[in-house]
């Protein structure tokens, strides 16, 4: 018993996406070969970085935040039209 009860613990930490990039790719209607042509990189780096296997760099979150025209917390931030809501609710 404990050791189902380790398991459903593992499986409640397997890793959240760590950025965005795959979902503002899609919300801008680019694709990632586009950002890898666009970054001077490899198609498969731009893959590792939408699929979570591997991160950018901050100079290269930063130019991806740029070629996609977002903030860079849009890429960084999990649920980012939460954040903005509670970031002009706080305002007031």
């Amino acid at each position: 018993m404990k050791i189902n009860h380790y398991l459903c613990n593992i499986n409640s930490m397997i890793m959240e996406p760590v950025n965005r990039i795959k979902i503002v790719l899609f919300e801008k209607s680019r694709t990632s070969k586009w950002l890898s042509e666009q970054m001077g990189v490899t198609p498969s780096t731009v893959s590792k970085w939408c699929t979570n296997v591997s991160q950018p760099d901050l100079n290269s979150l930063l130019k991806i935040a740029d070629l996609l025209e977002v903030d860079i917390k849009e890429l960084i931030v999990r649920e980012y039209k939460s954040y903005l809501l509670s970031q002009e609710s706080s305002k007031k």
